[in-house]
């Protein structure tokens, strides 16, 4: 017989072997191997630590804890850490019941439950979904074992955390796909407002950048912008907690100074373990010094840190944050609704985040309630490689003809890679995959009745134009194969994602519409003249 009950000081050993058992040397978190360390959590307030005690043996056959403190402690957030089962208890069902120990006992004291479940098996996925919580991100190779793993965040909702709901958030179009997924996952009705004009924030240059020092301490506290108001940025910390605290917790702070005078600062957090930066809290007396601090932090993140990964959570009502935050090379990779207590409401927030190490997703393995998520987080990042030559591509392509620079890089945004072997079809002759697609790199051949050849595109053209004419629900079915006649990689473009950005920017539209006319008029003149 199992018992799942709250952990004790005699327990510590047997939660140590637990951890050393399924992760052997490669675990990032060398406190779970350490008996103090371990004891400290048996006995800390704001965690909430079990185990699962075989009856017959005694021995600890698996353990789980919940950890207060993620959000600022009063935002009501749990995370539901580590939930680990010894191999030599495995398929007895225990990992459910430490599950349901955990929610029953937390359940009172949470408005906010989160989860991240490995992507590299569905085990901790499947329990997550049974007992209530919902899939609403993939982040890439966020855990540093082994290699860099990547997570699958979950939440659910306990008490009045979604009657507290801001409804409405505004968010700009590369988040609206997470967040579709995101807030009809948490049974919520989409009611995002997807701004698409909001710019990114000013840049400044005439900063000086320093560091945190005991008399910048006070003149930061003076400015309320970002850190009792108008709050853009979230953490799990808040500075008025006290600059002791602050040390203890391995925090910094970047300073920007204009005329000597503390003009903002940005607040993050390095764990050398995971060889990871979570940004914390952003102060500014205005919108100027935001970027100039992002951008030192990226500086020193990569001439000095030793960093891999990087993510911060944003106020799913600032698009000129978010805008800045993408064009800073950050991604979404989750949509939190109802993330954070502010005032008198729960806020939504997405997280955003930077791999500086090349995209190597290795082994993955998503639950059925995963997938679609997950695989549209990847298309981001798996795009945002490739961008360059994109918009290289882009240049030569007619379709992309009479667009500025910021229409190109909208409709590019939409754009998702995709790669073919040597007589691979792109589409079938009677298909209707809603797809056109914009070759990068290589050669692909039109056939009409499976082997007559009636032309070949290359590098800058685009194949399947005639997709994105009609509306998503009747797209026109292909007239001829596509076929790779080299390995060939190109940009693919939904018909839905496409008649989504031009409903938004119909200036956009004009142009393409324009631009599909004339390349087919001339493709069909191309075809008589050779008939």
């Amino acid at each position: 017989m199992i018992i799942v009950r709250e952990a004790t000081l005699a327990d510590v050993p047997g939660i140590r072997e637990v951890f050393q058992s399924e992760y052997g040397d490669h675990y990032a978190y060398p406190q779970y191997y350490d008996t103090d360390a371990l004891a400290r959590l048996v006995y800390a307030d704001a965690t909430v630590l079990l185990v699962a005690v075989d009856g017959d043996s005694d021995r600890v056959a698996g353990t789980a804890s919940v950890v207060f403190s993620v959000g600022a402690y009063n935002d009501l957030v749990g995370e539901f850490g580590r939930l680990v089962v010894h191999p030599d208890f495995r398929c007895r069902g225990i990992g459910n019941q430490l599950m349901h120990g955990r929610v029953q006992r937390v359940e009172s004291r949470l408005h906010v439950g989160i989860v991240e479940n490995r992507a590299a098996h569905t085990f901790s996925q499947r329990i997550s979904t049974r007992y209530g919580f919902a899939p609403i991100g993939f982040i890439p190779q966020k855990l540093k074992l082994a290699r860099r793993e990547s997570v699958v965040p979950f939440v659910r909702y306990f008490g009045e955390a979604l009657a507290l709901r801001r409804n409405h958030p505004r968010i700009i179009p590369e988040v609206s796909m997470l967040a579709a997924f995101a807030l009809d996952n948490c049974g919520l009705p989409q009611d995002a407002i997807i701004d698409d004009t909001s710019a990114p924030l000013p840049y400044g240059d005439d900063f000086e950048l320093d560091e945190l020092r005991t008399e910048g301490y006070a003149s930061l506290l003076r400015i309320e912008r970002g850190r009792l108001r108008h709050r853009e940025v979230f953490g799990p910390i808040r500075l008025h907690y006290g600059l002791f605290q602050l040390q203890a917790r391995h925090s910094h702070y970047l300073i920007a100074r204009r005329r000597k005078q503390i003009a903002g600062g940005i607040g993050f957090m390095i764990d050398e373990a995971e060889k990871a930066i979570r940004v914390f809290e952003l102060i500014a007396l205005s919108d100027e010094p935001v970027r100039f601090l992002f951008e030192s932090l990226l500086r020193k993140c990569q001439r000095e840190l030793d960093v891999e990964y990087l993510e911060v959570d944003v106020s799913a009502y600032s698009p000129p944050m978010q805008r800045t935050l993408l064009e800073l090379g950050f991604l979404p990779v989750s949509y939190v609704p109802a993330n954070v207590f502010h005032e008198v409401e729960r806020l939504d927030a997405i997280k955003m985040a930077r791999l500086l190490v090349p995209l190597d997703l290795g082994k993955v393995d998503f639950h059925d309630t995963v997938r679609p998520i997950a695989e549209a987080v990847v298309d981001s990042f798996t795009s945002k490689e490739v961008l360059p030559r994109m918009a290289a591509a882009s240049h030569q392509a007619p379709l992309f003809d009479g667009l500025s620079d910021e229409q190109r890089q909208r409709l590019l945004a939409i754009g998702t890679a995709r790669s073919f072997q040597p007589g691979e079809p792109l589409y079938r002759k009677g298909e209707a995959d809603g797809t056109m697609h914009l070759i990068l790199d290589g050669e692909v051949d039109l056939m009409a009745d499976g082997s007559r050849k009636v032309g070949c595109l290359s590098t800058g053209q685009c194949v399947g134009e005639t997709s994105l004419l009609n509306p998503p629900q009747s797209a026109p079915a292909h007239s001829v194969d596509a076929l790779a006649s080299t390995i060939v990689e190109t940009a693919a473009f939904g018909n839905q994602q496409f008649h989504e950005l031009i409903r938004r920017r119909p200036d956009i539209g004009v142009v393409i519409y324009r631009n599909l006319a004339t390349d087919i008029s001339t493709k069909l003149k191309n075809l008589g003249q050779r008939g």
